[in-house]
C-alpha cells in the first residue's frame, strides 16, 4: 500500500469472521500507517467501535453482531494494533485521533455514534472533542480523563514484554495467560510463524501509547458538547471519587453502571453491556 494519498480508502475484501459471518475487510493509508476497519456495511446509521490497549478489532465482534440487524458497525484497529501497521512512528494521542476522524470521514456518509472501550474510549473523547461535527453520540466504557501516572505504563508494558513468546501453541499461551475472557480474546488473536505464537502488538508500542494517557485531559472532557454516555464497571479499574468526579465535571452527562462486571465487560456477551449499548444508541437525543 504505497499511495501517497493520505486518508484515501486503499482496499476492501469478503473476509469470514470466526463465527462464520462475512464482513468487509477495509484499510485506509494515512501518513506512512495503515489502519484495518471490520465493516458490517449494513444500511443503517455509522456506529464506529474503538478497542482498549493491546486489543483488536474482533473483540468487539459479539458487540457488531448484536448492533448489525440496526446499524453499519465499523470496528477499528488502532495504530500499533490488530492488523493495522504495528510499530507506527508517531504513538501520541493526537495521531489516534487523527486516525479515527480518517476512518468517519472516509468510511461513514453522516455524523457517527461514537464507541471506545478503555484507551479507545480515551480516543474516542477527544475526537468528539476536536471533531463533535462528525459524532452524532458518544459512548464511552471505562474511561476517565484524569490521566495515568508514569508508573501504569511501565507496569503494562513490563506484564506485555514477559510474554515467553513465541508460545510453541494457543494451548501453552491459555497456560500462561490463564483462563479469564481477556486472556481468552488475546490467545484468539495470536498470529502463528514459522517459530510459533506471537501477539500482533508490540510491547514497546504499547508503553508508548500509554505514555500519552499520562496528561489530564479535563478541558476536553468539559468542553464536550456532544451527548455521551459513561458506562463503568462494578469492579472496573476506576474508584469511585473518579468516577463521581467525571460526571461532576461535567454533569450533562448520562452515566451507566454494570453491576458485578469488570473492565472488559464488553468481553462478556451475555451480560449488561449490550443492553445498555442498545438502549443508547436507538433512544431519542
Amino acid at each position: 500500500m504505497d499511495d501517497p494519498e493520505a486518508g484515501r480508502l486503499q482496499e476492501e475484501e469478503l473476509e469470514v469472521n470466526r463465527d462464520g459471518a462475512r464482513v468487509l475487510s477495509r484499510w485506509i493509508h494515512r501518513e506512512g500507517t495503515d489502519l484495518h476497519v471490520l465493516d458490517t456495511a449494513g444500511a443503517g446509521p455509522p456506529v464506529v467501535i474503538l478497542h482498549g490497549l493491546a486489543g483488536s478489532a474482533r473483540e468487539f465482534w459479539p458487540t457488531a453482531r448484536a448492533l448489525a440487524p440496526l446499524f453499519r458497525v465499523l470496528l477499528v484497529d488502532q495504530r500499533g494494533h490488530g492488523r493495522s501497521t504495528s510499530r507506527p512512528a508517531d504513538t501520541s494521542r493526537e495521531a489516534f485521533v487523527a486516525d479515527t476522524v480518517a476512518v468517519i470521514e472516509e468510511l461513514a456518509d453522516s455524523p457517527v455514534r461514537l464507541v471506545g472501550h478503555s484507551m479507545g474510549a480515551h480516543t474516542a473523547m477527544l475526537t468528539a472533542s476536536a471533531r463533535p461535527d462528525l459524532v452524532e453520540r458518544l459512548t464511552l466504557l471505562e474511561c476517565h480523563p484524569g490521566g495515568d501516572g508514569p508508573e501504569t505504563a511501565t507496569r503494562i508494558g513490563a506484564f506485555l514484554a514477559s510474554w515467553p513468546v513465541p508460545f510453541p501453541s494457543r494451548e501453552a499461551a491459555r497456560a500462561f495467560l490463564g483462563p479469564d475472557a481477556l486472556s481468552a480474546v488475546w490467545v484468539a488473536d495470536l498470529v502463528e510463524t514459522p517459530e510459533g505464537f506471537v501477539p500482533r502488538f508490540d510491547p514497546a508500542v504499547m508503553e508508548a501509547t500509554m505514555e500519552g494517557l499520562r496528561e489530564p485531559r479535563w478541558s476536553e472532557w468539559e468542553g464536550l458538547r456532544v451527548p455521551t454516555l459513561a458506562v463503568f464497571a462494578e469492579f472496573g479499574i476506576f474508584t469511585d471519587a473518579q468516577t463521581r468526579e467525571l460526571t461532576d465535571r461535567r454533569p450533562a452527562t448520562r452515566r451507566a453502571d454494570l453491576e458485578e462486571e469488570f473492565h472488559d465487560a464488553h468481553l462478556i456477551p451475555e451480560g449488561p453491556w449490550l443492553p445498555v449499548l442498545k438502549d443508547w444508541l436507538t433512544s431519542p437525543l
